[in-house]
């Protein structure tokens, strides 16, 4: 068979990239439902699995057909499906599952947002803001269900790149570390785990510390962490290690540094503060910066933050009272590198 010629080639690569929401439905709809969980151990048939889904029979069948052709289901015998091993991560015990991530991705108060996405490059505005006429954060504080999915989606992410930053910097001699803005304290649980005697400090607000407490009994932790919680743009629980993964890219530039000066005023004064972000690079050709380039997009429609390259770290660290000393490699094959500095 010849090839397409390149014109239509590209129509067609274009047509799956308009398609793309529709894919994301897809998933979503499957995991609101249970179906890969249900698929995981046995192919069912679609009544059966209709039953247990509370499902309209051939809906579902459709839908199942179509994570066949999304490479996430199979079709054994003629009307039975299981799971692929591409699928496995659908499921929520699966330990690289991206189950709560599709929930948060899918439900209808992100659509809407990425529904403004054209408001947002019209304005410079966020796009969340016009879509629900309120910020991110304050929606998720009224809303505790979406709050709950948002913090075990932000779990999964840190899940896939925790067991990397105690490989990648030597915590050897730190006494205290304070994890600014650490959610459930899945980041911190892996530094603690990897460095017998440290002590930890957990700091977000209450939303997002919720679960954590849970988590540290359950890592045999209780006894190394404290949880503090309350707004890090008023003050930070001092420390001789600080860790900031995923919060400046929310913020602007202001907010970001009256952040970073909360932790200068905190910190030892030989202590060093690690940034967790991507860093945007100049060059657009490598998976690294097609991930900084699509999460610094999403931070124009969910927050009115963004992306930012190493020199404009530099600068707002600087503005802040830090050095820049290093950046590494990216860690286990994410985008998120460590900034490391210390005060100036």
């Amino acid at each position: 068979m010849s090839e397409l010629p390149r014109g239509l080639a590209g129509q067609a690569n274009l047509s799956r990239m308009a398609f793309g929401y529709a894919t994301s439905q897809i998933l979503y709809a499957a995991v609101r439902l249970g179906v890969p969980d249900l698929l995981a151990e046995e192919a069912v048939p679609v009544a059966r699995l209709a039953e247990r889904t509370g499902s309209d029979p051939g809906a579902l069948h459709r839908l199942l057909r179509a994570l066949v052709v999304l490479g996430v289901a199979e079709e054994g015998e003629p009307g039975c499906f299981t799971l692929t091993p591409q699928g496995r991560p659908l499921c929520a015990d699966h330990p690289w599952s991206m189950r709560s991530s599709l929930l948060l991705l899918g439900d209808p108060a992100t659509w809407q947002a990425w529904g403004a996405l054209t408001h947002s490059v019209r304005t410079g505005e966020t796009a969340w803001d016009h879509a629900h006429g309120s910020p991110l954060f304050d929606h998720l504080a009224r809303h505790p269900d979406l709050s709950a999915v948002f913090n075990r989606a932000m779990r999964e992410g840190t899940e896939r790149i925790a067991p990397a930053l105690p490989k990648a910097y030597d915590f050897t001699g730190a006494q205290t570390v304070v994890d600014v803005g650490g959610g459930d304290g899945t980041l911190l649980a892996a530094v603690l785990a990897a460095v017998p005697g440290l002590k930890g400090i957990l700091f977000d607000t209450a939303e997002g510390v919720a679960g954590a407490d849970e988590g540290f009994r359950r890592a045999g932790l209780s006894d190394r962490c404290v949880i503090e919680t309350g707004d890090f743009f008023e003050a930070v629980p001092g420390g001789d290690v600080m860790l900031v993964k995923g919060v400046l890219h929310d913020w602007d530039d202001r907010r970001c540094v009256d952040l970073l000066r909360g932790c200068r005023r905190s910190i030892a004064a030989d202590g060093r503060l690690l940034v967790l972000e991507p860093v945007m690079p100049s060059a657009l050709g490598t998976p690294e910066a097609a991930g900084a380039v699509m999460s610094d997009i999403a931070m124009l429609v969910y927050t009115g933050g963004r992306e930012r390259g190493r020199a404009e770290f530099a600068d707002l660290l600087a503005a802040a009272g830090f050095d820049l000393t290093e950046v590494t490699p990216p860690l286990g094959g994410s985008e998120i590198r460590i900034l490391v500095a210390r005060p100036a």
